[in-house]
């Protein structure tokens, strides 16, 4: 199991059994000790189960980052019910790390597979993750980023970002 997400199951089994927060790893290794937004993805039999994140640094690291994400994901993510003791063991995690956004000037210079998006209008925010199930298009990949932050209108600043994806079954 790749050691991002190693941390990101240990960080929601120990919250979940004892509700304590478990404190980052005293030896970093370098992706952890490097700063950057992290979103954690938590899924249930190929469902969603939970994701949350931050698309630029909020804490010291990256493994502060993850904790964080990782219980906020499996206990408070608004769309779903806290994770349950009798579901850690069916439970499969993701970590996206995120490289610094960059505003681009306009869908052309998107693309769904390789980039997440940024829409932003005024205080409003919506992200989207790149290389999501069922999101084909530039125009969809903005879309849902637009309707998750209520944002509507074209009058939109787009930003780009990168992920470094780490899955559970990852070396």
């Amino acid at each position: 199991m790749h050691v991002l997400v190693k941390l990101a199951k240990e960080a929601v089994e120990i919250f979940v059994k004892e509700g304590v927060i478990i404190p980052a790893p005293s030896e970093l290794t370098p992706e952890m000790s490097e700063k950057a937004g992290v979103f954690v993805s938590i899924k249930k039999k190929g469902e969603l189960r939970g994701c949350i994140g931050t698309y630029s640094p909020s804490t010291h690291n990256v493994a502060c980052e993850i904790i964080q994400n990782s219980i906020s994901a499996a206990a408070h993510d608004p769309r779903f019910a806290p994770v349950g003791t009798s579901e850690l063991k069916d439970l499969e995690y993701s970590v996206d790390v995120l490289s610094a956004p960059e505003r681009v000037s306009g869908p052309a210079d998107l693309d769904p597979k390789r980039y997440g998006v940024i829409v932003k209008k005024g205080d409003r925010r919506g992200l989207l993750l790149p290389d999501l199930e069922g999101v084909n298009t530039v125009k969809e990949q903005i879309e849902i980023a637009a309707h998750k932050a209520g944002i509507y209108g074209d009058d939109v600043e787009l930003y780009r970002f990168e992920v470094r994806r780490c899955r559970q079954f990852d070396r």
